[in-house]
């Protein structure tokens, strides 16, 4: 899948503009010519050139604003997606209650298996990663992901 460069030129000075607009609220520091908006502002700048030349790029190159992939025709890739995009909505709106482990094992899974990985082995492998990733980022790392469903065994 390929985006127009112009798309993304838009969104960039979208952004540029927006954090224009918010750093104008930001305090001034008396006796000082420069202030806490002074980098944001470089930055937003630097979005809304580079949001310039690429909007200005796409429109010159004359092509599809989005031209797809012929991954789009297979329906095991756009099963694929649906589950993982069904997947991320799922946490989003229940992984307080259920919990980090369940939920990626589940999605995990069923990814693997859409894209034909044997259910016994995806089953495995999704807990094995889950079970790493939870460590990583529980332990490792000190993100509290939720422990949902498991709170009783929680380490």
């Amino acid at each position: 899948m390929k985006f127009n460069d112009a798309i993304f030129g838009v969104l960039l000075m979208v952004l540029g503009g927006v954090v224009l607009t918010i750093i104008q609220g930001f305090p001034s520091i008396p006796g000082q010519k420069f202030g806490p908006a002074l980098f944001p502002g470089l930055i937003a700048s630097g979005l809304l050139v580079c949001g310039l030349m690429l909007t200005l790029q796409g429109l010159r190159q004359r092509q599809a604003w989005v031209q797809l992939g012929d991954w789009v025709r297979q329906p095991r890739r756009l099963l694929s997606l649906a589950i993982l995009l069904g997947g991320i909505s799922l946490y989003i709106e229940v992984s307080e209650q259920v919990g980090f482990l369940p939920l990626s094992v589940l999605t995990v899974s069923a990814l693997m298996m859409s894209l034909q990985v044997r259910p016994s082995r995806a089953v495995l492998l999704a807990i094995a990663l889950s079970l790493m990733i939870h460590t990583l980022f529980y332990q490792l790392l000190r993100v509290p992901l939720p422990w949902g469903w498991l709170m009783p065994v929680s380490w």
